[in-house]
């Protein structure tokens, strides 16, 4: 898993597979949306307005890891 963030645009994305794959994108919100691969498996997730429905802040967002270990 992957979690990138870019700060000018406050969006982010989960990665949950490497590598090109053919998506379908469901769009749960205006700003909220999940990429589907093969077999309904989650290919990632788009937020937009990540600060605010993320619970950070655009200058220094932190991650907290819970049973997952660093790349």
């Amino acid at each position: 898993m992957k979690i990138t963030y870019d700060p000018q645009v406050d969006a982010a994305y989960i990665s949950f597979r490497t590598g090109p794959v053919e998506v379908t994108t469901i769009r749960l919100t205006e700003d909220i949306a999940v990429d589907f691969g093969p077999g309904e498996e989650i290919v990632g997730i788009e937020v937009l307005d990540a600060s605010e429905h993320m619970g950070f802040t655009k200058k220094k967002p932190t991650v907290k890891l819970e049973n997952l270990e660093p790349v």
